[in-house]
Formats: C-alpha cells, structure tokens, sequence
C-alpha cells in the first residue's frame, strides 16, 4: 500500500495533488488547520 500525508491538501494546489494522488491509487492523508468544510 502506498500512503501520502498532503499538508495544507484541502485548498488550491494541496488539494489538486491529493486527488491526483488519489486517483494514481495512493491512501491520502489530508492535514488542514481551518476550513474543515473545505478539507471534507
């Protein structure tokens, strides 16, 4: 299994490498400070 920690991957760039990520097969670990409606 392959696992990413994206920091700041809720918003903006952190969130279009999550979901290429993601989409590549990667376990994605999203770490965000605020703005938990856009980290979900």
């Amino acid at each position: 299994m392959k696992y990413a920690l994206i920091t700041g991957g809720s918003r903006g760039i952190g969130r279009a490498v999550s979901l290429k990520l993601a989409e590549m097969g990667f376990f994605v670990l999203i770490n965000y400070h605020t703005n938990q409606a856009e980290a979900e």
